[in-house]
């Protein structure tokens, strides 16, 4: 096995020990999580998680650039029709749904007061995102099939809801399901974008898997 090889396949493993232990870090903090802990997570002995990460700091790197490559990847195009804007909007809507699972504002405060610069690179990640979200939504005001509103209203309504919606608490006072929850605000969505005119042209049956996944992932994994 030659160097490039062999980076690879230690890449791959460290990306599988993050994604068993990320849920962890996402729910507990990690702070003041034991490195005896971590390799518990990651089903590992501290022996051979200690051959992929030195430190808490490189398991930290590894999580955000994770969350990073995750992040990047969170592209939603159109060709100018209605059928594609209403498609970006189902893929957007699962996008921040998602997104929101798995960096809450926890992670985020934590990350910022312990180690700074891996707030900012996640935090510009995120920036870029939003820029991203943006100018779909400015070419589909521009194409006349979304209401003119404030988009930076928008992206409040999101974190503030999605994130109320993934409280148990919340969950549990308003008797209503995630399921529940995540049907009602994405037809709130739905109405608050879209003109009327072309409310008709969302297929709302594409939605039922896609929403049927959210819950079972958010509720295996991070719940």
């Amino acid at each position: 096995m030659n160097s490039n090889q062999k980076n690879n396949s230690q890449n791959i493993t460290k990306d599988k020990l993050i994604k068993k232990v990320f849920p962890y870090i996402r729910k507990y903090g990690f702070q003041s999580m034991k490195m005896e802990e971590i390799a518990k997570y990651m089903d590992v002995s501290k022996a051979t998680m200690y051959k992929y990460f030195a430190s808490k700091e490189e398991i930290m790197e590894s999580t955000v650039d994770a969350l990073i490559k995750y992040i990047d990847e969170l592209v939603v195009e159109s060709d100018g029709t209605i059928q594609s804007f209403t498609v970006g909007f189902q893929q957007l809507f699962e996008q921040s749904v998602l997104l929101a699972a798995y960096i809450p504002d926890d992670f985020f405060n934590e990350l910022q007061a312990v180690y700074p610069m891996l707030y900012n690179r996640l935090s510009d990640a995120m920036r870029q995102r939003e820029n991203r979200t943006l100018m779909f939504y400015q070419q589909g005001n521009h194409k006349g099939f979304f209401n003119k509103f404030n988009e930076n209203l928008i992206f409040l309504q999101v974190n503030v809801t999605i994130r109320a919606l993934l409280d148990i608490k919340y969950l549990m006072t308003y008797r209503m399901t995630l399921t529940q929850g995540l049907w009602d605000y994405y037809h709130m969505n739905k109405y608050q974008l879209f003109k009327v005119d072309y409310l008709q042209s969302i297929d709302d049956s594409n939605m039922t898997a896609k929403i049927d996944y959210m819950e079972s992932k958010i509720t295996r994994d991070l719940l």
